[in-house]
């Protein structure tokens, strides 16, 4: 097959399709019937001799080839609108784009701190942050949705596809809590710990398991008042004196300023770690690259404030 061959409508259609993971929903919003965009993609995948999605009922997964083929079609449609936006006198430098999706068990002011660089590095950088579930996230990563996933745990080997979890770095952990009670519990830390009121995240997560473990080696057993999915979340109800909660040392002082919190004792460590999460062993793309190579000073900076 020759490049003159490809049709870039049914290209279009099929990375529509690809982004709404469904044919009624990529109908919708293009207002054209399920059947003719099947019958295109169809087509498509005909002139390509590849098959591109696994057709399962209404489900559509994308298969090897047609991860490969949305990936190059979201660079091409982006290409097309940058050369649209120069013509028209909009700006003639070409933007980046990185769709980063983050576990909803990674604290934010982490994932922040770990992007901000890219976003120096790359003032056109077009930024989309997708929220959600490990296993919700890494099945969009496996779509094609997402270029990269930022999580506190390893991908898991039953992944459809082939994935590279990048450790970016590990943080010791604080416990905070408002000024009253940090003051009470720091007299005898880690002892005073135990049946202290504790916020903690989800079960289902690797963290939660790390803190289980310090706090079983330590012979502690906190008052669980709650369980949080979201970090940020913990760490308001820990500002409104709900109990102590864990801080990745790495964003203490951030964490420290925004929600009134003081530190309890010494910086522990719980194993909490941060993971980039990507199709392909090599990190191709240039912002992504940026976020490895930053991410050893993000953490090694915070060590170094705490030491």
């Amino acid at each position: 097959m020759t490049l003159a061959h490809l049709n870039y409508h049914h290209l279009r259609l099929f990375w529509e399709v690809a982004r709404s993971g469904s044919l009624r929903s990529a109908a919708a919003r293009l207002h054209l019937s399920q059947p003719t965009i099947s019958a295109q993609i169809k087509s498509l995948e005909r002139s390509l001799e590849e098959p591109l999605f696994e057709r399962s009922g209404r489900r559509m997964k994308l298969t090897t080839s047609g991860q490969l083929v949305m990936e190059c079609a979201g660079q091409i449609f982006s290409l097309g609108t940058e050369m649209m936006r120069s013509l028209h006198g909009q700006g003639g430098t070409r933007s980046l784009r990185l769709n980063i999706g983050i576990t909803d068990s990674l604290p934010k002011l982490v994932a922040w701190r770990l992007i901000r660089p890219a976003m120096k590095a790359y003032p056109n950088l077009q930024l989309s942050c997708a929220e959600g579930n490990a296993q919700e996230l890494l099945g969009q990563l496996a779509s094609g949705r997402l270029d990269v996933v930022l999580s506190d745990e390893a991908a898991p080997s039953s992944l459809p596809v082939k994935a590279f979890s990048h450790l970016l770095g590990e943080s010791p952990v604080v416990f905070c809590a408002v000024p009253a009670l940090a003051k009470r519990l720091s007299k005898s830390f880690p002892a005073s710990l135990k049946d202290a009121p504790t916020l903690l995240p989800a079960s289902r997560t690797a963290w939660r398991r790390e803190l289980e473990r310090w706090f079983d080696a330590h012979s502690i057993r906190p008052r669980i008042v709650a369980e949080f999915d979201d970090a940020a979340l913990m760490k308001t109800a820990a500002a409104d004196g709900l109990g102590i909660v864990p801080i990745a040392s790495a964003v203490l002082t951030e964490a420290v300023e925004r929600y009134g919190l003081k530190a309890i004792g010494r910086p522990v460590h719980c194993g909490f770690s941060c993971f980039l999460i990507t199709l392909e062993r090599a990190m191709r793309h240039p912002a992504v690259a940026v976020i490895a190579a930053e991410s050893k000073d993000v953490m090694r900076s915070a060590r170094s404030r705490q030491s």
